[in-house]
């Protein structure tokens, strides 16, 4: 058998991209636009991008909430998944990002399906509260304000609402209890509040590969 090295677990992922998911010239240069624009190289792996579309038609999601949009890639895998009548609304907290988040939506042809509102997501999710309920929320912003995000997840769903929360396994550093790190410390608090509001019914999932040790929590707003 072979050793579980950060190269193996590479190769699967390389070889189960390949087997599973089908990404076309849009998404990759969503990925491409990264480098060449300056952005952080954070976008999700081409399985998780893959993941959050099938969840989407899984609950026939028609409003989604993406809380980070960076450069669009995990926003087209959503808007891909939606009706022409479906939305999806994306909080991007720089204006620079927003413009190419934007510009790689219209290239992949989901542009229309998309509103990108730009500024802080604390300020940006009390002004939704008039619209429909969202049906599936997909968090990926800054760690330190997850408990936030998920408090405004249920506020703005309904029952049965899926909530993703990204980047929960931190390389292993969220079972210290000592940590100084911000992101490891908002990670915490985000997995503890999902573990204790009675609003959500959750479980998580770490994983290894392209993006390191990382991992998933994925909840129900009951």
């Amino acid at each position: 058998m072979d050793e579980p090295t950060a190269e193996r677990w590479n190769d699967v992922d390389t070889y189960l991209t390949e087997t599973l998911v089908e990404e076309d010239g849009a998404l990759r240069a969503a990925v491409a636009s990264l480098a060449t624009e300056g952005l952080p190289l954070i976008e999700v792996a081409p399985l998780n991008g893959k993941l959050l579309h099938l969840l989407a038609r899984m609950v026939r999601a028609e409003r989604v909430l993406e809380i980070g949009t960076l450069g669009a890639y995990s926003t087209i895998w959503l808007a891909r998944a939606l009706a022409a009548s479906g939305r999806v609304v994306t909080i991007e907290a720089e204006p620079h990002n927003a413009r190419v988040a934007r510009h790689n939506l219209e290239r992949a042809g989901v542009a229309d399906r998309v509103d990108i509102c730009i500024g802080r997501a604390a300020d940006v999710l009390p002004t939704l509260v008039d619209e429909d309920p969202f049906d599936l929320v997909f968090i990926d912003a800054d760690k330190e304000s997850n408990t936030v995000y998920l408090d405004w997840a249920a506020k703005l769903g309904h029952p049965g609402t899926v909530v993703v929360l990204d980047n929960i396994g931190r390389d292993g550093e969220i079972v210290r209890d000592d940590s100084t790190d911000p992101k490891v410390n908002g990670t915490r608090a985000g997995l503890r509040m999902l573990g204790e509001d009675p609003r959500f019914d959750a479980t998580a999932l770490q994983t290894v590969g392209i993006k390191g040790w990382d991992g998933i929590a994925l909840a129900l707003v009951v």
